[in-house]
């Protein structure tokens, strides 16, 4: 890493999930801004309603800092997933913010079926990817170039780090951080938000539930 600290810009879309978004933030938070510093951009400055349930009805409002068109390049982007990815992957003003800030990010990061926004902005296409177990088709009907890995906690490939449903953002979080500034700074965060790590990527305790919700709904 450079002496400069990691610009990191978190996404807010309109029915975002909350977990997805604060917990990873939660953990890059404890590195202290002389190593990062966290950015709200959404396509408009302001308050962003987040979703509360699965039924998506009108959570707290968080502040985005900066709009698209004002945004800075970042060095990462967190995606979070929600109920509101049905509306934004008709967005095409999210789809090309994605698009302009991976040309520059060295990192792009998603939380649950935050990984169908980045498939469907083109982004994750030759590459291994994952998503929220019971609303996996969602993202793997975004498109069909990607290796979707059904059971991961969190997958990496090259600069892309998706992650499965809501919490598990927290363990690639950590992987993350592990990657990027050691072995201490990664045990240091878990210790200090008492969060039990899963450390292995490939243990992915919810794979049963596939696709149960989207079943549910009738997406599949």
């Amino acid at each position: 890493m450079t002496a400069q600290p990691l610009q990191l810009g978190a996404v807010l879309y309109p029915g975002f999930e909350m977990l997805d978004y604060f917990g990873p933030l939660e953990l890059f938070s404890v590195l202290g801004s002389s190593l990062i510093n966290i950015n709200t951009v959404a396509e408009h400055s302001g308050p962003v309603a987040a979703a509360i349930g699965s039924e998506g009805a009108v959570g707290p409002k968080v502040i985005a800092d900066y709009s698209f068109e004002s945004a800075p390049a970042f060095d990462m982007l967190l995606v979070p997933g929600g109920s509101g990815t049905l509306t934004e992957l008709e967005n095409g003003a999210m789809l090309d913010f994605l698009r302009t800030q991976s040309e520059t990010a060295q990192w792009m990061a998603s939380v649950c079926t935050g990984s169908a926004l980045l498939a469907k902005a083109g982004l994750l296409d030759g590459h291994r990817a994952t998503s929220n177990k019971q609303l996996f088709a969602i993202a793997s009907m975004q498109s069909d170039k990607v290796e979707w890995v059904e059971a991961a906690r969190w997958v990496e490939d090259g600069k892309f780090f998706t992650s499965s449903g809501v919490s598990a953002g927290m363990d690639m979080s950590l992987a993350i951080i592990q990657k990027l500034w050691g072995d201490e700074a990664a045990e240091m965060a878990a210790s200090y938000t008492e969060y039990t790590w899963h450390r292995d990527a490939d243990n992915d305790p919810f794979a049963a539930e596939l696709n149960v919700l989207a079943k549910q709904l009738g997406m599949v």
